[in-house]
């Protein structure tokens, strides 16, 4: 059987149902402002702060970029007059010959057979009869 609840408890149950709606809507607006790029509420910062960086002079910069070339040619092994990667021999890709390929599946095949006898099992597995 459903209790009676008093009036006091209704009314009590809608103030707290209204104050839950009330804030929900505050947060699907801030939410919705994220969005659509609006500011942002509750003191987020607009723009960070910017960065004081280093300043370099031309010729240090020059003579950092220089240097890292060097490393990289280095990395690469290219001489230091080098000129661009393009100049580089690059050495044929290499190939497996028939006779190779017709060793490893021989061996693969051994390796598996002797594998199935170990476990006891056929070299080919038995034709299931249709029921």
């Amino acid at each position: 059987m459903p209790k009676k609840l008093s009036d006091e408890i209704v009314r009590a149950a809608i103030d707290g149902f209204t104050a839950q709606k009330a804030h929900l809507n505050q947060r699907i607006a801030e939410l919705r402002e994220m969005l659509n790029g609006g500011p942002a509420k509750h003191g987020a910062a607009s723009e960070p702060a910017p960065r004081k960086g280093r300043k370099f002079s031309a010729a240090a910069l020059r003579r950092m970029r220089e240097a890292q070339r060097l490393r990289w040619a280095k990395i690469r092994g290219e001489s230091k007059s080098a000129g661009p990667a393009t100049t580089r021999e690059t050495k044929p890709k290499r190939r497996i010959s028939p006779e190779g390929l017709q060793r490893i599946i021989a061996a693969t095949k051994k390796r598996w057979r002797l594998q199935r006898a170990a476990n006891g099992k056929s070299a080919k597995p038995a034709k299931r009869k249709a029921a």
